[in-house]
């Protein structure tokens, strides 16, 4: 498996470029190789480096990223995934038509950019790893060696889920936390709980502060939840009356 993963940005507004390049430095598992601010010079970088992910700029003049794509698709050769790139949501329908792998909204917000690079990371992952399906099962429960990226007060920071037991909110603090075996990490002020049970599907809430990994449940008393090691001895996992319900249903479908 690939220590990392090389990217190319192609953009004409040069704004949009360092926006990127800014995010994409935070990614220790993406190399951002070059960039370039048309189709023309792009399409030859393409064709030189053949990057893992290409951040493509719709709307450019002389040719669009969605002429080029289609001007380069017979000598792509190699597993390339596409993120568009663009101020413009009007080409959404017409983007993912031509196999785009996701759609990156300018301006972004770093929720959204860490959305799409999870999801990449994930895909490129288990595409070399070509999963069993007992594999892919094992994904889901998110109990195999797959990671997530978390946003940190320090900056990004890539964990494996089977690393993790719960988030927790701190309300002094006023941070969520990630809780590991033997370390609590903080993350950024403005991390929510929609952010964080949207990373992976094995992040369920159980009340206002407090969303476990779910692969580590193993029984429900009461409203209490029993977790496996090396979180048994967790005593403060309390499901709350309006949670109640969808973390019974989650645990059910383990």
């Amino acid at each position: 498996m690939k220590d990392n993963y090389t990217a190319i940005v192609i953009d004409d507004e040069p704004r949009g470029i360092s926006n990127l390049q800014t995010s994409l430095q935070g990614i220790n598992e993406m190399e951002l190789v070059q960039t370039a601010p048309n189709a023309a010079k792009g399409k030859e970088l393409i064709l030189k480096h053949k990057p893992d992910v290409l951040f493509l700029d719709v709307e450019m003049p002389e040719t669009s990223g969605l002429e080029l794509l289609r001007e380069i698709k017979d000598a792509v050769n190699w597993p390339m995934q596409v993120v568009f790139y663009t101020a413009y949501d009007k080409y959404l329908l017409e983007a993912l038509r031509e196999s785009a792998f996701d759609y990156l909204l300018k301006p972004y917000t770093e929720t959204e950019f860490l959305l799409v690079i999870n999801r990449l990371l994930n895909y490129m992952r288990s595409e070399e790893k070509k999963d069993s399906l007992q594999e892919s099962l094992s994904t889901l429960n998110g109990k195999d060696n797959s990671h997530v990226l978390i946003t940190t007060v320090r900056g990004y920071q890539s964990l494996r889920f089977d690393e993790i037991g719960y988030f927790e909110y701190a309300k002094e603090s006023k941070h969520w936390c990630v809780i590991l075996e033997k370390q609590r990490i903080q993350l950024k002020r403005n991390t929510t709980a929609d952010d964080i049970v949207r990373l992976a599907a094995s992040f369920v809430q159980i009340n206002q502060q407090q969303i476990i990994n779910i692969s580590y449940l193993r029984a429900i008393e009461g409203k209490k939840c029993l977790m496996l090691p090396p979180f048994d001895e967790t005593e403060s996992l309390l499901i709350s009356r309006n949670f109640f319900n969808s973390v019974q249903d989650r645990f059910f479908m383990l």
